[in-house]
């Protein structure tokens, strides 16, 4: 059994294979492609609503329990593609 994750932009529970893990760094939002990267993650499914109804609602920052402002420039230029 796959383990299942909630998507931050839309709310709805998809197994972790189909969304992708998403990392803060020294305060940048970072999509972490292989979900490997220390910390704590919040996961997105790869589509460009999921990605702004996320940014619209701040979800990262909850999510990812930080408590600054989150530099999504760098996410914002490069949107989550399909896996495959």
């Amino acid at each position: 059994m796959e383990p299942v994750r909630t998507c931050v932009g839309c709310r709805t529970r998809a197994p972790r294979s189909s969304l992708l893990r998403v990392v803060s760094q020294n305060n940048v939002l970072v999509i972490d492609e292989r979900a490997v990267l220390p910390g704590r993650g919040a996961w997105l499914h790869p589509t460009q609503e999921c990605m702004d109804a996320a940014l619209r609602r701040r979800a990262f920052g909850r999510a990812l329990r930080v408590s600054t402002q989150l530099d999504t420039r760098n996410f914002e230029q490069h949107p989550p593609r399909n896996k495959g």
